[in-house]
């Protein structure tokens, strides 16, 4: 029999695809739905092919506060590979700041003219009017962890920030990112949606309300 040769799933395996494409359906149902919010994390799911973690809602929302503090009224703000931190800051619609993402992933062109296509191996390939030192702040969370990665997307901060920078990566980061940025590892804790097996931190190169 020609079908002796294909692969057969087991029947436990196969319920629990079906279940998750069923999860992946209702999600998608819900994100439909009126009332849905197209800013809220998670409305464009992590591609860990891409080193995707979204964070927690509450580290969102305490890394978009912080931003919003330190950029000042009528400030601008730029995230860095750090899309949720943008969302957050598009959730509370503010009139005193405004904020642009560079991201990879161009699912995030749903955002329209705040979404800069940004490819961290070519860091200062910017649009032309994305002036040098034109942000407040910068947030940055580079995808790997790597001084390869960190030193790359350093060059894209230190062009875009008129001074301050935030910056989300891993602990053992520390070292090269005082050397490429000149960040101090703050107290803060931030958090993933799903737990990440290497310790995260956030760093930063001035006064902030992350201590």
């Amino acid at each position: 029999d020609d079908d002796d040769d294909i692969p057969q799933l087991s029947s436990h395996t196969l319920a629990a695809l079906q279940e998750f494409y069923l999860e992946q359906q209702q999600r998608e149902g819900m994100k439909t739905s009126q009332g849905f919010n197209q800013y809220s994390i998670g409305s464009i799911e992590e591609d860990w092919q891409l080193s995707q973690f979204w964070y927690s809602d509450e580290t969102a929302s305490c890394l978009a506060n912080e931003a919003v503090v330190a950029a000042g009224k009528g400030g601008r703000i730029a995230c860095v590979s750090a899309p949720s931190v943008y969302q957050k800051l598009k959730e509370k619609d503010g009139k005193d700041f405004s904020v642009c993402i560079l991201e990879y992933d161009r699912r995030f062109s749903v955002y329209g003219e705040e979404f800069i296509f940004y490819d961290y191996n070519h860091p200062l390939n910017l649009p032309e009017n994305l002036l040098p030192h034109s942000f407040d702040i910068v947030i940055a969370d580079p995808p790997y962890l790597s001084e390869e990665c960190l030193q790359k997307t350093a060059e894209t901060i230190k062009y875009l920030t008129k001074g301050k920078i935030l910056l989300c990566t891993g602990a053992i980061m520390e070292e090269q990112a005082a050397k490429h940025l000149g960040v101090k590892i703050c107290k803060f804790i931030p958090k993933h949606s799903r737990n990440l097996a290497n310790e995260f931190r956030c760093y930063v190169n001035y006064a902030s309300g992350l201590d």
